[in-house]
């Protein structure tokens, strides 16, 4: 089931929804009174009786027209995390390129682990804001990211994924020299509309092995991102352990994995976005999240 968060131009708030494969939006509330609202991440922490209802309301669910998709999560329970030189080649990728900031390990020895703010999320089809970086340096990350379907600490890698409510795709969007300046990231990747998600959740269930998942990046029609999610460095349960193990994660909490090797500051002379760019990332039973460069 890929679950949506959405709107009607006409009606105030949010809507609850899932995507069917012709890419229509069902509306869900209007099959059952219980799914009224719109927050994700409280229908997440209602566990297997929501989704319970979910899969039955999607038998008489109409179709909600006129439907604008929002990021299934707007504004979770905290700032998503996101995981940085997580792929081999990219980490490779990454260390050549000299945005570095001078790191000693190639391939890092734990996870690197930042975030952005929820002001950072953007809808499927939102702009992507280049003024915001004055600095010339726009980059794209495609990413898968996890979904947190149980409250926990110290979650070992055992258990880790009795916790994965679903997966969505974030483009980890960056100014590459404002990551470069301020040697922490949360200036060169937290910016506004810097932080696009969607366009659905796809439940766990639907997914029985999520390495065998494929992410693509295009920009413009070339392509430049294709990895298996079995190339992490980090796999999922490695890095809701480490999260984890001093934070509580939280119904809705995301997780985005990192990007693979092919984003702009791979190339020589690096090839950063501009105005009138079109950035397409799909990872396999998820969709398409696709946004413009403004």
């Amino acid at each position: 089931m890929r679950l949506v968060t959405f709107k009607y131009a006409e009606k105030l708030g949010v809507h609850l929804g899932a995507l069917r494969e012709d890419g229509a939006v069902l509306d869900l509330a209007a099959a059952d009174p219980a799914l009224q609202g719109g927050n994700m991440p409280a229908f997440i922490a209602g566990g297997t009786a929501a989704l319970e209802h979910a899969r039955s309301a999607m038998a008489k669910a109409p179709v909600a027209q006129g439907a604008a998709l929002c990021a299934p999560i707007p504004r979770p329970p905290k700032n998503v995390f996101c995981v940085g030189k997580n792929y081999h080649e990219h980490a490779k990728e990454f260390a050549g390129s000299g945005f570095d900031g001078g790191a000693k390990d190639v391939v890092p020895p734990f996870p690197v682990v930042f975030s952005k703010p929820h002001t950072s999320i953007i809808a499927p089809g939102e702009k992507i804001l280049s003024a915001l970086d004055p600095t010339g340096g726009l980059d794209y990350e495609g990413e898968l990211a996890v979904v947190i379907g149980r409250r926990g600490r110290g979650i070992g890698k055992a258990e880790a994924m009795q916790h994965v409510f679903g997966y969505t795709i974030v483009n980890d969007v960056t100014a590459r020299h404002l990551q470069k300046r301020h040697s922490q990231w949360v200036l060169g990747k937290g910016l506004d509309t810097f932080c696009p998600m969607g366009p659905a959740i796809l439940t766990a269930d639907a997914v029985p092995d999520p390495k065998a998942l494929r992410l693509t990046a295009h920009v413009n029609g070339e392509k430049r991102q294709d990895a298996l999610v079995a190339d992490l460095i980090f796999d999922i349960p490695a890095l809701i352990e480490a999260i984890s193990a001093g934070i509580t994660l939280e119904p809705g909490d995301v997780i985005a994995t990192g990007t693979p090797v092919g984003v702009g500051i791979g190339f020589t002379p690096p090839r950063f976005l501009k105005a009138g760019d079109v950035v397409r990332i799909e990872v396999t039973g998820i969709g398409v999240l696709e946004n413009p460069v403004a």
